[in-house]
């Protein structure tokens, strides 16, 4: 199957050429952005494989944008930056970016760097996604989205899944409901929606909905999950 990488840059005419490189020539599958904002709304973290990320963009900065994937996301991300300052390449690499390349950069070398990226990445997901996440009674199957409490299979809805995932991979992360919203939704719906599934979720998960054990509200900020 085809990687898909997400190219966020500016420059319509380096776009072009990269698409042309990457999807013609490879076989990857091309999303792009042209500003921060744009990015973020496209980005998806159950598509995209890799994503190239300027350095300056309009609208948001491709470090804040880095730190704003990082933080939902381990996807890797290659820095684009058209300075030379090693300050640059470390703030890249310490916002979470995996590897960065300097403008103008050879084509075959960011193919190549590309190539050993999503590799390294599909072996560890793979790894991932050979084990299952247990927590006190409750088992959740990452490969076939499945969930087992005390060994009977719970059943869940898609979005009750990519809920139950997302708090489940960022164990003691208070997520609030706007931003659970815009991750598990893309912003289709209302905070309603969120306080909606977040019930129905804890109604088939937990012992006693009323004295949660798993997904917990810290009041006055959001939801988590379970950190014990």
């Amino acid at each position: 199957m085809a990687k898909n990488i997400l190219i966020v840059d500016d420059e319509p005419t380096l776009v072009k050429g990269l698409r042309f490189n990457l999807e013609q020539q490879e076989g990857y599958n091309i999303d792009a952005a042209y500003d921060g904002e744009e990015a973020l709304e496209i980005f998806n973290p159950s598509k995209h494989d890799l994503v190239l990320l300027d350095v300056m963009l309009p609208k948001m900065d491709g470090m804040e944008v880095c730190q704003k994937i990082r933080s939902i996301s381990d996807v890797p991300i290659i820095m684009l930056t058209a300075k030379g300052e090693d300050m640059d390449k470390i703030m890249g690499l310490e916002f979470g970016a995996d590897d960065y390349m300097t403008k103008p950069f050879n084509m075959l070398e960011l193919k190549a760097r590309i190539k050993t990226i999503l590799r390294r990445a599909t072996a560890s997901k793979s790894q991932i996604n050979n084990q299952s996440v247990k927590v006190k009674d409750m088992t959740v199957y990452l490969i076939n989205r499945s969930v087992e409490i005390e060994g009977k299979e719970i059943d869940l809805t898609a979005k009750e899944f990519d809920l139950l995932n997302l708090f489940i991979s960022n164990r003691g992360k208070v997520f609030d409901r706007n931003t659970l919203l815009d991750l598990v939704w893309k912003h289709q719906g209302d905070l309603r929606t969120v306080d909606v599934h977040i019930r129905r979720l804890r109604e088939k998960i937990e012992k006693n909905p009323a004295k949660p054990e798993y997904i917990l509200t810290k009041w006055g900020v959001g939801y988590y999950f379970t950190a014990k």
